[in-house]
C-alpha cells in the first residue's frame, strides 16, 4: 500500500466530521476547544525535538499538522476559508517576505523574465539583514491592516516569556534596545538589587502592607523581563534555556533522592522499606544542610 498524502488526511478530516457518520467527539469540537489542544500539542513537540527522538518528533509533527487541518476544516464547514486557502495566504506571504530569495516576487523562478539570481547574491545578505528586513516587510502589512501601533500584532495570549521576547525584538527595531549583552546585564543587576531591597523591606516588616505585595510582583516581574533580554542579547533562547534548566533540576532532585535511599539502606540494613519494595525516604525530615551536600555533590559529579 502506498503511503498516504495530504489529501488522505483531508479526506479523513472529512470522514470524522461527517454529520451522519462521524466520530461523536470530533463532531462536538469548535475552534474554541480546539485550540486548547493545538497549544498542547506544540508543547508536546518541543518535548520530542528536546529529546531527539525522530520517531517521536515525526509523531508529534503529525499531530500539529492535524490540529491545522481540523481547524480549517471546521472554518470551511462555516464558510469562512478552507485548508488551500490557508496554504496560499502561507506561500504568499512566505514570498513577500523573502526577496532576497524570490527576486521577482514569484514562487517558481523563471530564467526569461530574468528572475534567477547570480548564483553568489544569496550570500550578500547575512542573517541579521533577514530579520531586520522582515520586521520593514512586517511593519507594511501591519499598515495596510491599519494597525499603527508597534506591538498591535504581538498576541496577548502568547505565553509571558515568548510574548518579552516578541516586544523587546520588536522595540529594537526603532533603536529601543541595549547596544550589547553587557548592557543588558547590567540592567539585570539593577533590578537584582531593587529586589533585593523591596524582600529586605518586606522582612523587617512581618506586616504586609497592601501595597508591598504588588510592589514584590513588580520587581519580580522586572528581573524576570531583564533575564529574557539578556538571553536575547546574548542569542539564547530563553524559553529552551528555561527547559533545559527544569530538566536539569528534576535529574538532580532525583539524583539526590536516589543518594537518600542508598544512605538509608546501607544504615538500616535493608529494613527501610515501602509498600512497593523500594526503600522509603521522607525528603521533608531530612536536614536542610545535608540536602544541600548532597545536592553539591551532585553538581560535582556531573562535572
Amino acid at each position: 500500500m502506498s503511503a498516504y498524502s495530504i489529501d488522505d488526511l483531508l479526506y479523513l478530516m472529512s470522514r470524522l466530521r461527517d454529520p451522519q457518520t462521524g466520530c461523536p467527539w470530533d463532531l462536538k469540537q469548535t475552534p474554541q476547544k480546539i485550540i486548547n489542544y493545538s497549544i498542547e500539542e506544540v508543547y508536546e513537540l518541543a518535548d520530542a525535538i528536546e529529546s531527539a527522538d525522530i520517531d517521536d518528533i515525526k509523531g508529534e509533527l503529525g499531530d500539529v499538522l492535524f490540529q491545522v487541518i481540523f481547524l480549517a476544516r471546521l472554518a470551511d464547514e462555516e464558510q469562512q476559508f478552507s485548508f488551500n486557502d490557508v496554504v496560499d495566504t502561507l506561500c504568499s506571504k512566505l514570498v513577500s517576505r523573502h526577496p532576497h530569495v524570490f527576486i521577482n516576487g514569484h514562487l517558481y523562478p523563471s530564467e526569461s523574465d530574468g528572475e534567477q539570481p547570480p548564483v553568489d547574491s544569496i550570500n550578500r545578505i547575512d542573517e541579521e539583514q533577514v530579520a531586520k528586513n522582515w520586521e520593514t516587510i512586517k511593519a507594511s502589512e501591519r499598515a495596510k491592516k491599519s494597525r499603527v501601533g508597534l506591538f498591535d500584532d504581538v498576541p496577548l495570549a502568547l505565553p509571558a516569556l515568548s510574548r518579552a521576547v516578541k516586544l523587546q525584538k520588536r522595540a529594537a527595531t526603532i533603536g529601543f534596545d541595549w547596544p550589547d549583552a553587557k548592557g543588558a546585564l547590567v540592567k539585570l543587576k539593577e533590578e537584582v538589587l531593587e529586589l533585593e531591597e523591596l524582600i529586605h523591606q518586606v522582612e523587617q516588616n512581618s506586616d504586609l502592607s497592601v501595597d508591598l505585595l504588588p510592589r514584590l510582583e513588580d520587581e519580580l516581574g522586572d528581573v524576570l523581563f531583564s533575564s529574557i533580554n539578556v538571553a536575547r542579547k546574548i542569542g539564547i533562547n530563553g524559553e529552551q534555556a528555561l527547559r533545559h534548566a527544569n530538566k536539569k533540576f528534576v535529574g538532580r532532585i532525583d539524583a539526590v533522592t536516589h543518594k537518600l535511599q542508598q544512605q538509608q539502606l546501607e544504615s538500616s540494613q535493608g529494613h527501610a522499606f515501602g509498600a512497593d519494595g523500594e526503600v522509603s525516604v521522607d525528603i521533608g525530615k531530612v536536614d536542610a544542610e545535608k540536602l544541600n551536600d548532597l545536592w553539591d555533590e551532585v553538581k560535582h559529579e556531573e562535572k
